[in-house]
């Protein structure tokens, strides 16, 4: 019975009109290994499920996870080519002098961000 129910869970979100805002170099507030493990896995279900949400907005800490070096570049690349917009912060970028070494996403501004904030059904922030 569990199985139906996750089943029925996940054909309901996909390609939803959530939007998820990342705004750490990881997930939580823990070491920063931890956060890395647990942004990986949290990424890596939401593909290996299709669970896709409209769009991925990275700001502050959170535009170092679509760059060079970054632990979830091609997690994050599968999510795209399923539809997932990623949007990247790039005052942020900027501030980090990061924007070279951008991998995936595009690079908008807060106005970018605000929209697809706006335009959601659900936000949810990580």
């Amino acid at each position: 019975m569990n199985d139906i129910y996750d089943k029925e869970v996940i054909l309901s979100v996909q390609n939803s009109d959530t939007v998820v805002l990342v705004s750490h170099n990881g997930m939580g507030d823990a070491e920063p290994a931890l956060q890395q493990k647990l942004i990986t896995t949290y990424f890596k279900l939401l593909d290996e499920n299709n669970i896709l949400p409209a769009a991925i907005c990275f700001y502050t800490n959170g535009v170092k996870l679509t760059v060079e070096g970054s632990p979830i570049i091609d997690i994050l690349k599968r999510l795209e080519s399923k539809g997932v917009r990623l949007i990247l912060c790039s005052t942020c970028l900027g501030y980090f002098n990061l924007t070279e070494k951008v991998q995936v996403g595009i690079v908008g501004g807060m106005t970018d961000i605000i929209e697809a904030q706006f335009k959601a059904e659900k936000v949810i922030s990580i």
